[in-house]
């Protein structure tokens, strides 16, 4: 069924939001960051398969959409922690959403070629 009440062209909302949330590692971030303060070896731990660089890069487009924080600690070596700002709060739900659904339709994920994630990846949330 289409729907013609909402135009989701250019400049949509869902679009938008999308954007900000965009690629495989952003929502994983935020999805850590839910359980609060986490430094960026704790992350990195937590999600084996990306590469420093990467999650560099995708932090620093976190922090510049306004969804993380990022604090640096002046001790040597630096400690550097990340936790939500209020705006990456907001999307808990959005993420939690995701979550259930995957969970829900993890079997037929699978089926059509999207890895499911282990279950101890994301135990605790």
């Amino acid at each position: 069924m289409k729907r013609r009440d909402v135009d989701c062209g250019p400049g949509c909302p869902v679009e938008a939001t999308l954007d900000l949330i965009d690629g495989k590692w952003k929502g994983v971030i935020l999805f850590h960051l839910q359980s609060g303060r986490l430094r960026f070896g704790e992350l990195r731990r937590r999600m084996p398969g990306i590469t420093q660089r990467m999650l560099t890069k995708q932090l620093r487009a976190l922090e510049e959409d306004g969804l993380v924080l990022r604090e640096v600690f002046a001790e040597v070596p630096p400690r550097v922690e990340y936790e939500l700002s209020e705006m990456g709060e907001s999307l808990r739900p959005v993420i939690d959403a995701l979550k259930r659904w995957a969970e829900e339709h993890r079997a037929r994920a699978g089926a059509i070629g999207v890895a499911a994630p282990p279950a101890e990846a994301h135990a605790g949330a």
